[in-house]
């Protein structure tokens, strides 16, 4: 059965949901959501595994500070998760910014991931690479600049949150009804919850691409195994996502999920369980 449990990181409290014994499995969720978005395949999971859906730094019930949005120190944020829970290896799989986080950390903390997953992005240094005028109109990527914009985002998208919400929700995905989106406009709705999440958006740049460039630069890629999957519908499917990551990692497989918009766990959670598992779990 899935716990509420909150944890003091020195400094931040996070909270998170819990099930099942074994190696960690920490899934992190992406925006507008919070770690809710993964209850749908929890339960298959925990069958093998410690699984943990944390709410990041900002989001959910997590406390909400004035700073910390780069991916580094959310992925800190994790790392520190990780070693309150007893474990110094762990597997990560992430959905949109959470995706981000998870690349974070396994660049940080080379050695101490064992798998990664990958859902409906590429690279935070591709995106700025491939911003264009196309990308900065079209319904999947226009709120990337919007969002970095100081006082702005906050000041009309608070006048009406949920329909603010409603928006991205409509657009991004196929099954739309199997989303729980009461769940995430209550999450948007409390104090701080919105200028949080533009935050998160406001350190890609230039915070995070200094540290994305800084990595690039020095050769460093990722060694362990990748999988990255998108929605035939999703965020990620106009460009060649396994091309793109295969520059970034070494060990890159992935699959494209039919019927299914960006919030693929939730969308289609038996397609996603399916890849996870052949993923994740060793063959005899």
């Amino acid at each position: 059965m899935v716990e509420s449990r909150m944890a003091d990181l020195g400094g931040l409290r996070m909270h998170y949901l819990i099930e099942g014994d074994g190696p960690l499995l920490v899934l992190l969720h992406g925006w507008p959501q919070t770690g809710h978005c993964w209850r749908p395949i929890m339960p298959s999971l925990a069958e093998h595994f410690t699984v943990v859906a944390p709410d990041l730094r900002g989001y959910g019930r997590t406390d909400k500070p004035a700073t910390g949005y780069d991916k580094r120190t959310m992925a800190a944020d994790i790392h520190a998760l990780a070693r309150s829970l007893g474990h110094s290896t762990i597997m990560l799989a992430g959905h949109d910014r959470g995706a981000r986080v998870a690349h974070r950390y396994a660049l940080d903390h080379p050695g101490e991931v064992e798998r990664l997953v990958v859902m409906d992005i590429i690279p935070t240094r591709e995106m700025w690479r491939r911003f264009d005028m196309k990308t900065g109109v079209a319904a999947s990527t226009w709120h990337w600049t919007f969002h970095l914009q100081p006082d702005l985002p906050e000041l009309l998208a608070g006048q009406n949150v949920r329909a603010y919400l409603n928006y991205f929700f409509e657009k991004w995905t196929v099954q739309r009804s199997r989303l729980e989106v009461e769940e995430y406009m209550r999450a948007f709705e409390q104090p701080g919850a919105l200028r949080a999440g533009f935050d998160d958006y406001r350190a890609s740049f230039p915070h995070d691409a200094e540290h994305d460039d800084a990595d690039w630069d020095a050769g460093r890629r990722l060694e362990l195994p990748v999988l990255a999957l998108w929605g035939a519908a999703g965020l990620a499917s106009r460009v060649p996502v396994l091309d793109v990551w295969r520059d970034y990692a070494l060990d890159v497989r992935g699959a494209e999920i039919s019927d299914c918009g960006h919030f693929l766990a939730e969308e289609q959670p038996d397609a996603v369980l399916a890849h996870l598992h052949d993923f994740l779990l060793p063959r005899d």
